[in-house]
């Protein structure tokens, strides 16, 4: 038996943010006034090590002598103390122990430990045995975590019980409806007892045998509302409309409806149900001839529209592909999980169609998480601990897979306490010549590509398709997975490859539906081997082999010839692939497990999907009382000011930056516009656009996606709410510059578990038939969507949900942002008109549109914003922020033009010479009034200063999501040293080569290559394999023969590991300290006078190597300068001012002292911290290279402009000689077109320089 050692480690203040976290969110939040200190302890029990690497690993992978306290085996806590310790349920993913499993296995040389960690929370103070009972139950999450032992135990082996032999259901065929109804209510199934009783039909009329539970929760999965769709197909037969004056829109649209099915199906007319209006705007289209960019296929991955994409000057075909994906129920019980899956299903639907995901969205529902704690509902998680955890969950996983997020927002609503909703929408792209898809054959192999099956992911499309009940929190733990974004990152690289998807016939995602769905869907016709499929751990039986999903799996159909290679190539991206299926000539599934077969089902009967379930519609009379007659009646207030202000506090107006912030929005290199823009970075955009993700080159192609939604607007009338929901959506494109006639949309439907209420169905069928008329009125089809229906908690319920999003492709270079550029300009609203219905005249809508984009196509708008809920107060209060540049109104307005909703209004900003009556003929328009430079808004005889309004607008949610933290340290002077060491190689090489190594967690190679590559350099990137022992050490000799044929190594950013355990940097840094790679190293520095280079994560590789700041790779002792946590306790990301300081390295040939630079930041630990000897020895020897420096040039220590509280605004530092280099900035992320609507130099040139210096 292995010896289990136990270590513990602690942050040493003041480097503990996560203690100070926890006590503040304890004591402010969860009103624990007798708490005086908190303390949070990593433990971590380790077995299966040698005494020697043992002590290796406590000082290089467990801890940071410079930052950590570490106690062996025991720790001492006082008396009085409080202490409880969090650890993972058994089967779900814990990231820490995994990353400090493969850390230490490259200590090993390949002998892979078991470790084990958990959490320990001490709690000093007076605090009752009830106030601490309520703290264990905040901080433990019973669907994915439990309390911990706090007794080391005896081994870590995972006690397996090996399973028996697969349930069969004796005497099923003969039960009678008593039993069936029993056994339903037994097994629990999301289907319905109809379904159930089909299930018997066929087994005892067709199979005439009894079926195995596997074939019962196979079947179940299948038939899910999740995977198919089971609400919206529902037939509906009988549908009223009741009277009204705002029903008569619906009762005409409905008409027109029946006439678009007359169009499209003549006399074959399929059943009326909500897929059908949903999906009828398409088809009309398309018949009409109007839809000639659709990509369609056998398969059904994503939306896909086919463009000629602008690629180094030349035209080419490239598929775009994009998805929306919910996870509301998952969220809502665990809700970082829940939301990092949504993001990690969301990008496995276009990544399967071979696209590469390169830009997200995420929309989310809440309710107030202001909301006090003990307000909680029974069997709920508290709304702030959900948005925090969501948040934290979707960005942590975007963030490592190198995914940029280009627009985040939160829309409140008390509905959403019913249950939370969690959007992701995501876009990818593939050159069309690229992609190859055939029909499948008999013989054909699937290939199982990607992570290993748990039991963690049993139960998710049946979980998803169930309503939220009190026991949901504390029997759903199997339905919730933590993804690895690092395999799935992975698999995006593998499919990167042409050669690799040109042998794709087939693919499909590992979703909710596990094998049986992933693999199922491929073919009529399958045998699956069971036995086949990797596995987490022993124990599965064939059940939960056949349903468990996984997030960073695909299913991957082949021709036997190419299964080898395919099987090759992917070991070249460290991920595992394995064979799991044929296609057989019968139309059957077949599943083996342990030689014997545990499912064996018509594709018929499956195809059947379920009884098909019939209802009646009847859609209630709206209310008589617009929504737009009230919504400015919302706001409290005496006068004109004071609305204005309160308006600014309104959750669904107030500022959201916090928010957006921990979500990478500037990896790929093609991010168009930022989510804030101006000097400021507080003007909020209308949507998200990047460039389309060329691998060389450069391209002018660019997509745009924006969303619409608004709940109060959808519970008065969710006909309304729908048709402005298009509305608002597509006003954001043409406000950035799209042309609305190329707009392609995709729905998100989400609503409450209609069960057989016909008033119940009357919400998404009028919300429907909403969407279809706007799509028909604007001649723009939804050609995808995605439907929740199991939004009930109790008697709560979700407002009736239609997100839509809509999609356009643009040219990068007429894309414009929404703040205002300079003083003097004329300010003019182009006003949208509503019908007596409250409905929009469609065609001077069209007309507005049209007109705003031949303007900006003529670049005669400087800037442009919609209006949306919180009305032209909202808009022209966030244009003047970006920039602090003011607006004075020229004549008096009333509060509702100021306030109302008013969707499809776009407020433009031209030249102060503009000639209106020339430009805006036959359209309506208003003048509002001019841009000043006073940072003032004047409106009638108010003035309003627009920090007085910032302070009002970012109020609501500081506590939740804070964007600043004040530093106690005062600023400082700056450190210039501007001597040059005139170094220069003894070798010289036109082409110079670059090695980039990508470990687990890299996801900026890249963008890092491309630099490189643009600056005329050679580069070589390197997988770095660590799946078993031999690919260890064929790696490290791999790397080490790459090192010596290079001039340059890079280490590019991203998450090494995940930054685990409890650190960034270490996995990289284990590597290098690897005997053959330090000495390979070292030669390359000392005796070939190579240059070095480290961004951000890799920054943080040359920091723990001692490589900075003192050119060698040595032990770390505790006085050694890191980088460790930013100091407001989450990731930042946002654009920084860097400045110059020192040209001692060879990196900054091409700057000066004293130049600034606009450069991206994305990080979560880029805190420089050294004592005060080292600093100055820093500054002496001239290593400090660049300082943050605020709008004015000057280092600071002030957020947002020091964005991690570094000491001494420390941004980047050099070795002795200058020819390392480290920094947090990612100077990579540069490019025509990029952050547009940030302004400044952007090019620090250091790639060029690099180069350079070996010619």
């Amino acid at each position: 038996m292995s010896i289990v050692r136990r270590i513990f480690v602690e942050k040493k203040p003041p480097f503990n943010i996560e203690a100070q976290t926890l006590f503040y969110d304890l004591k402010n939040n969860l009103n624990i006034k007798g708490l005086k200190n908190v303390r949070v302890i990593n433990r971590y029990d380790v077995s299966g090590l040698s005494e020697d690497v043992f002590l290796k690993s406590i000082k290089t992978v467990f801890s940071e002598p410079n930052l950590d306290d570490i106690y062996i085996e025991d720790i001492v806590f006082d008396k009085n103390d409080k202490v409880f310790a969090v650890e993972y349920l058994p089967g779900q993913y814990d990231q820490r122990a995994d990353s400090a499993e493969q850390c230490i296995q490259i200590l090993t040389n390949g002998l892979k430990p078991t470790v084990s960690t958990a959490k320990v929370i001490v709690l000093s103070g007076d605090i009752t045995e009830e106030e601490f009972i309520k703290i264990k139950n905040y901080c433990i999450n019973t669907v994915d975590s439990r309390e911990a032992s706090l007794l080391k135990p005896e081994n870590l082996d995972i006690e397996i019980e090996y399973p028996e032999e697969v349930e069969i259901l004796e005497g099923f065929i003969e039960f009678d409806d008593v039993k069936l109804k029993n056994t339903y209510d037994k097994l629990g199934l999301a289907m319905s007892l109809e379904d159930f009783k089909f299930c018997h039909s066929y087994f005892k009329d067709v199979e005439k045998r009894n079926p195995t539970i596997t074939e019962i929760r196979v079947i179940d999965t299948y038939w899910s509302d999740h995977c198919r769709h089971t609400t919206f197909l529902t037939k509906i037969n009988d549908v009223k409309i009741s009277d009204g004056k705002y029903n008569k829109p619906i009762l005409k649209a409905y008409e027109e409806y029946k006439k678009s099915r007359d169009f499209v199906y003549g006399e074959n007319k399929k059943s009326l149900c909500l897929m059908d209006i949903a999906t009828i705007g398409m088809k009309e289209l398309k018949k009409k001839g109007l839809l000639d960019d659709l990509d369609e296929s056998g398969e059904n991955n994503a939306c896909s529209i086919i463009v000629d994409a602008d690629v180094n000057g030349k035209k080419e075909k490239w598929l775009i592909m994009f998805k929306n994906e919910t996870h509301n129920h998952p969220t809502e019980i665990e809700p970082y999980g829940g939301a990092a899956t949504c993001l990690g299903g969301a990008i496995r639907d276009p990544l399967s169609g071979r696209a590469y995901v390169y830009q997200a969205m995420r929309v989310t529902g809440s309710g107030d998480p202001r909301t006090p704690i003990e307000e909680t509902l029974k069997g709920k998680l508290p709304q702030r601990k959900i948005t925090v955890e969501a948040a934290h969950g979707y960005s942590s996983y975007g963030n490592q897979i190198g995914l940029s997020t280009g627009q985040v927002t939160e829309i409140y609503d008390e509905g959403y306490v019913a249950k939370r909703m969690e959007i992701g929408a995501v876009i990818g792209a593939v050159p069309q010549k690229h992609v190859y898809r055939d029909k499948p054959s008999c013989g054909d192999v699937v290939i199982l590509l990607g992570g290993k099956t748990g039991r963690d992911g049993c139960g998710g499309a049946t979980g998803s398709s169930k309503e939220h009940t009190r026991e949901s929190i504390f029997t759903c733990g199997a339905e919730v997975q933590k993804g690895n974004p690092i395999t799935e990152r992975k698999i995006q690289r593998l499919f990167r490859n042409p050669q690799v998807i040109k042998m794709i016939k087939k693919c499909n995602d590992f979703g909710a539906g596990g094998v049986s769905v992933a693999i199922g869907e491929l073919s009529d016709g399958l045998k699956i081997d069971l036995d086949a499929i990797p596995k987490k751990y022993e124990g599965l039986d064939g059940t939960e082999l056949a349903i468990s999903e996984s997030q960073e799996r695909m299913a991957v159909l082949v021709d036997p010839k190419d299964a080898d290679r395919f099987i090759e190539l992917a070991r070249t991206e460290n991920l595992e692939a394995t064979k799991v299926a044929t296609v057989t000539s019968n139309r059957r599934i077949k599943m083996i497990w342990k030689g014997k077969t545990i499912v064996d089902i018509s594709r018929d009967f499956l195809n059947t999907n379920g009884v098909t379930q019939v209802t009646d519609v009847l859609v209630n009379r709206i209310d008589d009382e617009s929504y737009f007659d009230n919504i400015y009646k919302r706001l409290p207030g005496k006068n004109i000011k004071e609305l204005w202000l309160q308006n600014l506090e309104d959750l669904n107006v107030c500022s959201q930056k916090g928010l957006a912030e921990r979500f990478d929005s500037t990896i790929g290199s093609s991010t168009v516009l930022m989510p804030f823009g101006g000097a400021y970075q507080m003007t909020p955009e209308e949507g998200m656009v990047a460039k389309i993700p060329v691998l060389e080159g450069d391209t002018s192609t660019s997509t745009m996606m924006t969303f619409g939604y608004n709940p109060k607007l959808s519970r008065w009338s969710p006909f309304h709410g729908a048709v402005y929901a298009i509305i608002e959506a597509v006003s954001k494109i043409v406000a950035m510059g799209g042309d609305y006639k190329k707009i392609r949309l995709t729905l998100q439907e989400y609503f409450e578990k209609l069960g057989k209420d016909s008033r119940k169905w009357g919400k998404p069928f009028s919300s429907l038939l909403g969407a279809l008329y706007a799509q028909k009125a604007l001649n723009i089809p939804a050609i995808g969507g995605k439907d929740s229906m199991s939004g009930t908690f109790m008697d709560m319920n979700v407002p009736p949900t239609l997100v839509a999003f809509a999609v356009a492709v643009a040219d990068a270079n007429k894309v414009i942002s929404s703040e205002f550029k300079k003083s003097g300009d004329k300010i003019i609203l182009i006003k949208a008109k509503r019908d007596e219905y409250d409905l929009p005249d469609f065609d001077s809508l069209k007309k507005n549109f049209e007109k705003i984009n031949e303007l900006i196509n003529k670049n005669l708008v400087y800037a442009s914003s919609s209006i949306k809920y919180g009305g032209l107060a909202e808009c022209i209060t966030k244009m003047a922020f970006g920039n602090k540049i003011g607006f004075k109104f020229q004549e008096k307005i009333n509060a509702e033009e100021l306030f109302t909703s008013d969707y499809g209004s776009i407020v433009i900003e031209v030249d102060g010479d503009f000639d209106v009556s020339k430009y805006l003929k036959g359209i309506e328009y208003k003048i509002l009034g001019e841009t000043v430079v006073d940072p003032v808004i004047y409106i009638d005889d108010f003035e309003i200063s627009l920090n007085e309004a910032m302070e009002h607008w970012e109020r609501p949610l500081k506590n939740i999501f804070p964007s600043v933290i004040k530093d106690s340290r005062k600023n400082l002077l700056e450190i210039k040293y501007d001597k040059k060491i005139l170094y220069k190689p003894s070798a010289k090489f036109a082409k110079p080569r670059v090695l980039i190594p990508v470990f687990p967690g890299t996801n900026c190679e890249y963008d890092s290559k491309k630099a490189f590559e643009k600056a005329g350099a050679s580069v070589e990137t390197y997988v770095f394999k660590n799946l078993t022992a031999d690919d260890i050490k064929e790696s490290i000799d791999e790397l080490t023969i790459a090192i010596k044929n290079s001039q340059i190594i890079m280490l590019p950013g991203g998450f090494s590991a995940g930054d685990e355990p409890d650190g960034s940097g270490k996995f990289i840094a284990t590597v290098f300290r690897n005997p053959k790679i330090k000495d390979a190293v070292m030669d390359f520095l000392k005796n070939r006078d190579g240059l070095m280079l480290g961004i951000c994560n890799g920054f943080q590789a040359l920091i723990k190597l001692g490589l900075l700041p003192y050119g060698e790779i040595r032990d770390i002792n505790e006085n050694d300068p890191t980088l460790t946590f930013n100091t407001i306790g989450r990731h930042v990301s946002c654009y920084v001012r860097t400045k110059i300081m020192s040209v001692l390295s060879p990196w900054f040939n091409n700057v000066k002292c004293g130049d600034i630079h606009l450069v991206a930041v994305s990080h979560g630990e880029g805190r420089f911290i050294a004592n005060d000897d080292v600093l100055n020895t820093l500054k002496q020897n001239g290593q400090i290279a660049t300082q943050y420096v605020d709008i004015n040039g000057n280092p600071t220590m002030e957020m947002p402009y020091n964005p991690n509280g570094s000491y001494w605004a420390i941004e980047g530092i050099t070795s002795p000689d200058g020819r390392i280099l480290g920094k947090m900035g990612h100077s990579e992320r540069i490019g025509k077109n990029v952050a547009k609507n940030i302004y400044g130099n952007k090019d620090q040139k250091i790639f060029e320089a690099g180069v350079e210096y070996f010619k």
